[in-house]
């Protein structure tokens, strides 16, 4: 088992790294199933992702607090704002599908506004 945790947390940082680089792929979701991951397979590594100068803040907010931060809130919640515009103009959706998928990203978007905001920086 531990083999299968350690090459899901290599896969899953390597999409979370890459979704730094396509702003429609989220970044910190993969990563914190990577330290999951590597939690139960590699001590070094989730010590690796967890102090790392920019992947490791946000994950470390997240597990201390369930935090999300200010600047992390504002460029996910202009994202998802993008993503229906971009969807709605390219699809045209029936109305049916326009809601369903407003309903999903509303809901995404409320879940990262309830989050807290971190105490430490």
């Amino acid at each position: 088992m531990r083999s299968i945790y350690m090459a899901a947390g290599v896969l899953m940082t390597a999409i979370g790294i890459v979704g730094v680089f396509l702003p429609l792929l989220p970044t910190t979701p993969f990563l914190l199933v990577a330290a999951w991951c590597f939690s139960r397979s590699s001590p070094r590594l989730e010590h690796w992702l967890l102090n790392h100068r920019t992947l490791g803040p946000p994950l470390a907010n997240w597990r201390r607090e369930g935090a999300i931060s200010a600047r992390a809130k504002t460029i996910a919640i202009c994202l998802i704002v993008a993503s229906y515009g971009f969807f709605y103009y390219r699809t045209a959706p029936s109305p049916l599908l326009a809601v369903v998928v407003g309903l999903v990203l509303s809901a995404s978007a409320l879940f990262i506004l309830t989050r807290p905001l971190p105490k430490r920086t």
